[in-house]
């Protein structure tokens, strides 16, 4: 059960509702059985004509037994479920939790569409684990020892009996056709993950299959996978159902024993006739307790399965944070990579060898070089998407600092960033809340956006804006964060050259003594740089100031040369 470890620890932190709700259970269930045992006692006495006062206090007996059976099962529902909901509730917050650290590269391990159906669909089958699976078999057996300890004061058989139908329906059937239904889950599960995967791509790239004409193709694909889940969901469905009809038929066949043996030992006079419809109800009264215990495998199986693909989403390991290293707030601070050697998870190929760089405090340094030459690598582990030893901020070594604290004291544009739904101001102000709409105009203005106003709809990932709006949107954003140290990844890769150079030059002209790495594979406009560090296949190739490599005539000068026959 230590795939369910996940589930275990949230359940432990609801242990009051748990013992209450179990409580209450087993006062529903045993007050039925004796609902049942006194109905049945009531009918055999009344049929010797008793007196008017005996039959009133039997009478009386059976209410009392019916009242209490309502209320035990009232308060059982209510703490049940209250600790269901608290525990499901606790499982979004743990495994969101667990996800925030490693957000930044969830998207390059995990599938949109299989991840979406992890935090969604996987959480809420985890939600019948106490009421399905934990919480019935902890009262079935409290009732059924109950109950066999009271049917020995009658009849040895009959107990035995009711002990060999609670082995069979409690742990033989349900064992068995757990056994079963493993392989089946495990392949529904996977079918259900690899279809929900590929509808959200599908919908995700539908314009590129409608200009690739190769909708139909990917539509009859999906309409195959949706087909074989639902094949499979309904031999899973059936085999469900097939277990369930086999514990109601053994239950209803160890009631028709008991009739039998009941029976006989009434006429071999070893049993009180009078006690016979009691026992006869008693039997069919307890395995009705044994209903949800055939339902254990399937949700037992579900759970499992669940747990084990949330725990399975895991990020790179990282070392634990040691001590409280705090980064400088409102000053600059230099960065450093000293002999960093690193390759992303799963991967032999070294995406950085041996790259060795120092960015002072206010300085102004650009990394250029061809696509996959480690230039976003690099900025990566500054901003500790990923743990490498060897990096530095601030001369402290990334592995002792958070984070979130990384995160907090630098203005950062990436090649991809997302835009929420909402207004332009909405956006904005995530760099601040306290922003007001003139600041906002100002920034506007400066990445030239200024036709856009600040009520302006942006919709989901900015999709009624153009690449360059977008990255210009960003600028902007940080641009409002004002923290003193910069990391920009293609930030004007999509904006024409006369806007790259006018917002260049007000960032250069703002950020004049903050700490500035700019990633870049566009060598215009970099004459203001302090330093230029050119790479290819992952290691630094050249380093100097702007009109050192040109003078230099090598890599640098070459790939300018080329870009400069390009643009003209």
């Amino acid at each position: 059960m230590k795939e369910l470890a996940f589930v275990w620890r949230e359940m432990l932190t609801e242990k009051k509702d748990i013992l209450v709700s179990i409580l209450f259970g087993f006062i529903a269930g045993i007050t039925a059985v004796a609902l049942f045992a006194s109905s049945g006692y009531l009918i055999s006495k009344a049929a010797l004509s008793l007196p008017v006062f005996a039959l009133a206090i039997l009478t009386a007996v059976v209410k009392f037994f019916g009242l209490a059976r309502a209320v035990g099962r009232y308060f059982e529902r209510i703490y049940s479920h209250r600790a269901t909901f608290t525990i499901l509730s606790n499982m979004r917050v743990s495994f969101y939790k667990k996800l925030e650290p490693i957000a930044a590269g969830l998207s390059q391990r995990y599938r949109s569409g299989e991840l979406l159906g992890r935090i969604v669909g996987d959480i809420d089958r985890l939600q019948h684990f106490y009421l399905r699976v934990f919480y019935p078999p902890i009262v079935f057996i409290l009732i059924f020892l109950v109950t066999i300890w009271f049917t020995v004061f009658f009849s040895i058989e009959i107990a035995c009996l009711l002990l060999l139908g609670v082995f069979f329906t409690g742990l033989v059937i349900p064992g068995y056709f757990s056994w079963r239904l493993r392989k089946k889950d495990q392949a529904v599960r996977t079918l259900r993950g690899e279809f929900a995967a590929d509808s959200a791509e599908f919908f995700d790239g539908y314009r590129e299959l409608k200009i690739m004409r190769e909708i139909g193709n990917k539509k009859n694909a999906l309409e195959k996978q949706s087909n074989e889940t639902l094949v499979a969901e309904r031999k899973a469905a059936n085999a469900e159902v097939f277990h369930q009809a086999i514990n109601s038929f053994t239950s209803l066949f160890v009631a028709w024993c008991v009739i039998g043996v009941g029976s006989y030992l009434v006429t071999s006079e070893e049993l009180n006739g009078l006690f016979l419809a009691m026992l006869v109800l008693i039997s069919l009264t307890s395995f009705e307790n044994a209903v949800p215990m055939a339902i254990i495998p399937a949700y037992l199986q579900d759970s499992i399965v669940a747990s084990k693909r949330l725990s399975s989403v895991k990020g790179e390991q990282r070392n634990e944070v040691q001590g409280k290293v705090e980064l400088p707030q409102e000053k600059p601070f230099c960065l450093a990579a000293n002999q960093v050697t690193f390759s992303y998870p799963g991967e032999a190929r070294k995406a950085l060898n041996h790259v060795t760089v120092h960015i002072p405090a206010g300085g102004k340094t650009a990394i250029v070089g061809p696509s996959g030459s480690g230039k976003s690598t690099l900025l990566q582990l500054f901003l500790k998407f990923y743990e490498s030893s060897g990096v530095e901020m601030n001369g402290d070594l990334t592995q002792t600092l958070s984070q979130e604290k990384v995160w907090e004291v630098t203005n950062v544009v990436l090649q991809q960033n997302h835009f929420f739904s909402g207004s332009i101001r909405d956006n904005l102000r995530l760099a601040g809340e306290t922003l007001t709409d003139e600041q906002l105009r100002n920034a506007l203005h400066v990445v030239q956006l200024e036709h856009l106003s600040l009520d302006y709809n942006v919709q989901e990932k900015g999709a009624n804006l153009s690449g360059g709006e977008q990255q210009r949107l960003a600028i902007a954003r940080a641009l409002l964060k004002g923290k003193r140290v910069w990391m920009l990844d293609e930030p004007t890769s999509s904006v024409d050259l006369l806007t790259e150079r006018a917002i260049l030059n007000h960032l250069l002209n703002q950020a004049k003594e903050d700490t500035i790495l700019l990633v870049s594979h566009r060598l215009n406009n970099l004459e203001k740089m302090d330093q230029i560090i050119v790479m290819d296949s992952g290691e630094i190739v050249e380093s100097g100031t702007y009109k050192e490599l040109m003078e230099k005539k090598g890599y640098f000068y070459e790939m300018r040369e080329i870009e400069k026959s390009v643009l003209l």
